[in-house]
């Protein structure tokens, strides 16, 4: 059994916050440099430049990318032969991504209460963490922050079996339109098929963290990504909406098992601001 102490979390979790925060993926900004050579609009190829050098500005002076720092999200994968000591693990975390606040000079984005005062929390917690048990002795943590614009423009529908693939492509591409220029493309796509109503959501998300250009492993479904990619950037919504030929740069889906009489589809919408970390311990 191996033993890793809340302290050590804390202060990888913090890290890996500020990192991401500060520095946008290498695989996102290989991809929007490709994108620029295949945009054909004169104004989308700005956009794209000014996107790209607000990333070395923002790595180069540890500034946050966006103003809006996002909405702490964290997949942990916890090994059944680790024991925690010294605490919580989920304080822990909240307690990384409250220094990392502090300390990198985060906007704070969650207010408690949705409702009736909306009063903002102060530090970016409590953070969303959805936890697995694996095997062996690591915990591997993946972060992303989700932006209000991207996330807003995410969708999710209880198609009918019947609908089948020609109802989810419709609905992904008609999520992907509607989301236009609010969502601050290009942007990376997040599909969920399967599951149920929740668990198709969560499966969106998850698909974000898969590196960019990397198929799904069923070559129906990888298929199913360059077409939807394809069909994406037919769209003519281009970089932050200005029109173009570069909407998306990645389609991304995962599958679940599903009820025999349900079909739920739900699309995560990413930002250029394609901030997301991962660490294992």
């Amino acid at each position: 059994m191996r033993e890793i102490n809340v302290s050590e979390i804390t202060e990888k979790v913090k890290k890996m916050v500020m990192d991401a925060e500060y520095n946008l993926p290498e695989d996102f900004v290989k991809a929007l440099e490709t994108a620029k050579e295949f945009e054909e609009s004169p104004v989308g190829k700005e956009i794209i430049n000014t996107i790209l050098e607000n990333s070395k500005v923002a790595s180069t002076e540890k500034v946050a990318y966006c103003q809006d720092t996002g909405y702490p999200v964290f997949f942990v994968e916890i090994g059944q032969d680790v024991h925690i000591t010294g605490g919580s693990i989920k304080d822990a975390i909240n307690e990384g991504v409250r220094q990392a606040t502090k300390e990198g000079y985060l906007r704070a984005s969650l207010a408690f209460d949705p409702v009736f005062e909306r009063k903002n929390t102060g530090d970016n917690t409590p953070a969303l963490i959805y936890f697995d048990i694996v095997p062996g002795d690591k915990i591997k943590i993946k972060f992303a922050a989700k932006g209000g614009g991207s996330e807003n423009q995410s969708r999710q529908a209880m198609l009918k079996p019947a609908d089948g693939l020609e109802g989810v492509k419709k609905f992904v591409l008609k999520t992907i339109a509607n989301a236009g220029p609010n969502a601050c493309p290009p942007f990376t796509v997040g599909v969920g098929i399967g599951g149920t109503f929740d668990y198709s959501a969560v499966l969106a998300k998850k698909a974000l963290f898969r590196p960019i250009g990397e198929r799904h492993p069923d070559p129906r479904i990888a298929m199913l990504e360059e077409e939807l990619l394809g069909l994406a950037n037919q769209l003519g919504v281009g970089p932050l909406g200005f029109g173009g030929t570069v909407t998306a740069v990645d389609v991304k889906i995962e599958i679940a098992p599903v009820h025999i009489a349900s079909l739920p589809v739900a699309v995560n919408i990413q930002c250029h601001a394609n901030r997301h970390n991962e660490i294992e311990i």
